[in-house]
């Protein structure tokens, strides 16, 4: 906070300085003294940049924006270039979950995965170190297709709830579904099943105060994740809440790609067939992904529920495969999605397809699949033909070149706009969740994915891909390399911003 403090502080002096130098009549040592501090601010903010010890390109590239845009430069540079060090604004909810986390982990035993191959085991290693989360051999997963069964099985299983009902949305809308979720979580909850709802309280600006209103009426708890009120100036407005979770009696869980609203059932005319993909949790990943809740919910509403829960407590039982609960975001070790993709391609031996809405990969990412294709192994991406904005639309595009000259095949989704965030590797380890494959979500977002290893749920995720396909039109590299000066220089002007994408 203090160092926020004197990035405005700087920021005002910069103003005042430029002011000064170029529309006041003061004096010459006036001006002097102005140009002094001017190039005081400036001196202090690249040598802390410098200190930072990011790519030598970038720290390049802000300098001169610094130096050549006097004041637009420096509020671009604290309102972007700034942003995946921005960490320290979730310190004490990072430090809580950390400790959070390993108590409850020594609750449930180290699991045996001798059954799993070498390839799903050589990842299951790196899986186990690099999240406080523990690999569950005690769960079941499904998988559901698009919006209608999404939500036909979520409406089904919150009219069976009897203890409580958790949920947690980035997007929550007051249209028809929206509505009627909500009349169902009123009705539980005036019933005497516990309801605690968290929003995201910038991709829920259209959840109407006064269906909120109602919900508290009716004995719900409702609490908004980052007001918005409250983060301009410390940035937490850029940190939106990105999860999707329903937990119900702790029993069952639902996680994926799917917020609330009619488009996800493909009802707004304007975007049309809307291809997502959700899972249904059973077992001991429910108490994972529970717990991710939990902690949410422990700082929208201030209050300390995790440890005296009862029901978090992992009975067992004989599962599916190997699955793993993995949030990530500020309250998490930095990065940690962008480590699990990386991993997952890196580990592939066979295939690697991928498919993801928002397609601007980090370094690190980038490699890892030119990497693979330089091996010989099968590397798909498949992304929507038309995106939901110009900058992911031509962001993502400017990708593509680069990699088909790999020999990376490029499917551009036609049905309509695709939506899931899916990585298949070698036909037996998956990811499923609401991680796209952009720095916002590595940096930015709270996220939270599902890692299979040899389940059969791994099998229904592969044959949908391949119906993707069929709806798909793949891109020829000579055909897309003699794409319109037009194009190409939209790609690249989008892709500047791909750090906040």
């Amino acid at each position: 906070m203090k160092r926020r403090r004197m990035e405005i502080i700087f920021l005002f002096i910069i103003i005042a300085a430029v002011y000064v130098i170029l529309f006041t009549q003061v004096s010459i040592d006036m001006k002097l003294f102005f140009m002094g501090l001017y190039i005081f601010v400036m001196f202090v903010t690249m040598f802390s940049l410098m200190l930072e010890n990011r790519f030598a390109h970038e720290t390049l590239l802000w300098m001169y924006v610094l130096l050549f845009f006097p004041v637009f430069g420096y509020v671009f540079y604290l309102f972007s270039g700034q942003l995946y060090l921005k960490g320290y604004l979730y310190q004490t909810k990072r430090k809580r979950d950390r400790a959070e986390w390993k108590s409850l982990v020594k609750q449930v035993s180290a699991p045996d995965l001798s059954f799993l191959n070498n390839h799903q085991q050589s990842f299951a290693a790196f899986a186990k170190n690099a999240s406080e989360t523990t690999i569950s051999t005690s769960s079941k997963t499904e998988v559901l297709k698009n919006g209608n069964e999404t939500f036909t099985e979520i409406i089904k299983q919150l009219k069976k709830a009897e203890k409580f009902i958790h949920i947690e949305y980035y997007i929550f809308r007051s249209d028809r579904l929206g509505t009627e979720i909500i009349d169902i979580l009123i009705e539980k909850a005036q019933a005497g099943v516990e309801v605690l709802f968290i929003f995201d309280a910038a991709g829920s600006l259209k959840l109407s105060n006064n269906e909120i209103k109602r919900m508290k009426n009716a004995g719900i708890k409702a609490f908004p994740f980052s007001p918005l009120k409250n983060g301009f100036f410390n940035q937490k407005f850029n940190f939106r809440n990105h999860r999707k979770i329903i937990i119900i009696d702790g029993e069952i869980g639902f996680v994926g790609g799917l917020n609330v609203g009619e488009e996800y059932l493909g009802r707004n005319k304007e975007i049309g067939f809307w291809r997502d993909t959700h899972m249904v949790l059973k077992g001991e990943a429910v108490y994972m992904l529970h717990t991710v809740f939990l902690l949410d919910w422990e700082y929208v509403s201030g209050e300390d529920v995790l440890q005296e829960r009862p029901e978090l407590k992992s009975e067992g039982g004989k599962g599916d495969g190997a699955v793993q609960v993995v949030a990530s975001g500020p309250d998490t070790q930095q990065g940690i999605m962008s480590d699990f993709y990386y991993a997952l391609i890196n580990n592939a031996t066979e295939s690697v397809w991928i498919a993801s809405p928002y397609f601007v990969p980090n370094q690190a990412i980038k490699a890892a699949i030119k990497h693979a294709a330089v091996k010989g192994i099968q590397v798909r991406l498949m992304v929507p033909a038309v995106n939901d904005g110009f900058l992911t639309q031509y962001g993502s595009r400017s990708y593509f070149g680069e990699l088909l000259q790999y020999g990376v095949e490029v499917y551009s989704y036609k049905k309509g706009f695709l939506h899931q965030k899916l990585i298949i590797v070698d036909g037996d380890i998956a990811s499923i969740g609401t991680a796209n494959m952009d720095m916002r979500s590595f940096h930015l977002n709270f996220e939270v994915n599902v890692f299979l290893m040899g389940s059969r749920s791994i099998g229904d995720l592969i044959s949908h891909y391949k119906e993707d396909m069929l709806d798909s039109e793949k891109l020829d590299p000579i055909e897309y390399n003699n794409r319109s000066m037009l194009e190409r220089s939209k790609e690249s002007f989008a892709r500047l911003f791909s750090n906040v994408l």
